[in-house]
């Protein structure tokens, strides 16, 4: 291994693949900052540029607008309260409101260096621990998919503290438009409403822009500040060095490691990814922090939290794809594409086969997201200028990379029918104070804890102890209760204490 790694270094550092480092991370956080335009879809769009190049030099190239892109996606959550990828979804809970304290530039550096530091450490557990991870990932079974999915939900208790029963009822329309669709195991359509565009179901992307990008359009476009810069978004625009860096050595550098494995972890696990990774990031950020009732209200450790984790995911998610052959996530699946397109057949002979290849491309794992964060950091300042523009220019701007965005996901005219309808009621949950967040991780959770208990349950004959044999479905348990027992318990605290203040008043 070690001689591989060695021969891949000279490849790595050299001009033209830093060049296409550089060139590839750049597109890559220009597609992810664009709501709808996400990862997959920028890998996609991309492959056929690598069709004349080495191998090596490919997959450089796909990794490097794989990592920009889900970086990217916090810039819009950041400055637009709109999310540019699913995975930034967790971001904008403090993100936007550090924008609007007049924090933009701080809060795209802490995205920055935490985006750099999961990506970091998910790079280097690629190099040196894929095939161990590969193994505990071979692990999950139906049981465990629907523990942990059911982990993955339990994060709505807090993305729901403000009111638990208006979170709920985002959480079940979320859960009802996930159940939208044929049955994942009979086939069957089920609340179609005999539309035939509703049997794929319904796109995570296109809930995800109507529920957040077409409110807050609509709010700036209604705002006050209408015709004129935000006056607090004028303060402090720049963030110097000194005081991120007392930031990072003060608050953030625990939830950076945390989360940052937490992301690699959820990463190897094959149909997971960012998605799910940057809620549970924000959860265990919220929960080991000193401060959790400052979450939500532009606090640095929610970006942080989410931000490592959802970037710990790209390296995570190609250690499955490597070493198995089995894509980490919807990313790593065209991935797999562009690796077979080469003659390149991922699994445990390609390290034998193809070792100069796949050592570099783990190796330049590791510079891509060295210079993803001297993009970001030196880009940062550049991109808080996007706060300053009057919202009058901004809505519609936002308004029309959504419509742009969702038709490029299937050029359908429908998906962009549906993602305004889902922009209304978005709307009408802003107005009622509803959080759009539980929405969002119930579609993508709530399929997968149904699909996969049914399967469980075929597999065991319909004997539920099935769901509790196994140290891994123990430890996901544990971890299901820990997490909702702590929401719980923090929900009731808060309601005392504002109960307290009322009666102080």
């Amino acid at each position: 291994m070690y001689d591989a790694i060695f021969q891949a270094i000279p490849v790595v550092f050299s001009i033209k693949s830093l060049l296409l480092m550089f060139l590839g991370t750049g597109l890559g956080i220009a597609v992810g900052a664009m709501p709808g335009l996400t990862a997959s879809m920028g890998v996609a769009l991309l492959i056929p540029l690598t069709f004349g190049m080495p191998p090596a030099y490919g997959l450089v190239l796909l990794g490097s607008i794989y990592c920009g892109a889900i970086y990217g996606g916090s810039i819009s959550a950041i400055l637009l309260n709109v999310p540019g990828t699913p995975s930034s979804a967790a971001t904008l809970l403090d993100g936007f409101p550090m924008t609007q304290r007049g924090e933009a530039d701080k809060a795209l550096k802490i995205s920055t260096t935490a985006s750099f530091t999961g990506g970091i450490i998910s790079a280097f557990v690629l190099l040196f621990l894929a095939p161990p991870l590969a193994r505990i990932a071979l692990m999950f079974g139906a049981s465990e998919y629907f523990w942990l999915a059911l982990l993955g939900l339990s994060v709505i208790v807090s993305l729901s503290s403000a009111n638990i029963v208006k979170g709920f009822l985002a959480a079940v329309f979320g859960l009802f438009v996930g159940s939208i669709g044929l049955d994942p195991l009979t086939g069957v359509p089920r609340f179609t409403f005999g539309v035939p565009n509703l049997l794929d179901g319904v796109n995570v992307i296109v809930l995800l822009i109507g529920l957040f990008s077409i409110p807050q359009a609509l709010e700036m476009i209604e705002s006050e500040t209408v015709n004129r810069i935000p006056e607090i978004v004028e303060r402090g625009v720049s963030c110097k060095f000194r005081e991120l860096w007392h930031e990072i050595a003060h608050v953030c550098w625990p939830t950076y490691i945390r989360s940052g494995i937490l992301g690699t972890f959820i990463g190897t696990i094959p149909g997971t990814g960012g998605n799910v990774a940057t809620f549970l990031g924000y959860e265990q950020a919220k929960r080991f922090s000193k401060h959790p009732e400052k979450f939500g209200t532009g606090w640095s450790e929610g970006v942080a939290g989410s931000e490592a984790a959802n970037n710990g995911v790209t390296g995570g998610a190609l250690v499955p794809l490597l070493t198995l052959g089995i894509p980490g996530d919807s990313v790593t699946a065209i991935m797999l594409g562009g690796l077979l397109i080469h003659g390149l057949q991922p699994g445990p002979r390609l390290f034998v086969q193809h070792p100069d290849v796949v050592y570099t491309f783990m190796l330049g794992m590791i510079l891509i997201n060295v210079v993803m964060l001297i993009l970001g950091y030196f880009g940062s300042y550049l991109f808080a200028k996007v706060a300053k523009v009057p919202y009058s220019i901004v809505g519609p701007m936002v308004i029309a990379l959504s419509v742009v965005g969702t038709y490029a996901i299937k050029n359908s005219m429908f998906d962009v029918g549906l993602m305004l309808f889902f922009g209304f009621i978005g709307y009408i949950m802003r107005k009622l104070a509803i959080p759009a967040g539980p929405a969002v991780l119930a579609l993508i959770l709530g399929p997968m804890a149904e699909e996969n208990w049914r399967r469980a349950m075929l597999i065991s004959g319909g004997d539920v102890g099935y769901m509790f044999s196994g140290i891994l479905n123990l430890v996901l348990i544990v971890m299901f209760l820990l997490v909702l027992g702590v929401g719980i318990a923090t929900f009731i605290k808060k309601g005392k204490k504002t109960e307290e203040f009322e009666a102080d008043a």
